[in-house]
């Protein structure tokens, strides 16, 4: 696993999460509608973990410091946060 398959996995979770919280949830909760939820939150699941396990992996091996491990942690919890995240890989150079 590299980078470019973090930038990937982010970016596919950060969508499904935005997914979740402004289609599925309005769907279950305005138009009592919960099919949304429960499969894009299984997704939603799925990618968060996965983005987790590889955020870990591609630190160890880019040997990067607990610091950029947390901001990805952090990032991954909030709404755009993977987006916000991403564009810091870009900036320092870590691509």
């Amino acid at each position: 696993m590299n980078v470019k398959t973090l930038r990937i996995v982010g970016f596919l979770e950060g969508w499904s999460f935005l997914l979740l919280l402004f289609i599925a949830m309005p769907m279950k909760y305005i138009w009592d509608n919960p099919l949304w939820v429960k499969y894009v939150g299984m997704g939603h699941g799925l990618l968060f973990i996965l983005f987790i396990v590889v955020l870990l992996v591609v630190c160890q091996r880019m040997k990067w410091s607990i610091h950029m491990f947390i901001l990805g942690l952090i990032a991954s919890i909030l709404p755009f946060g993977p987006f916000v995240f991403d564009h810091k890989l870009k900036q320092s150079n870590q691509t």
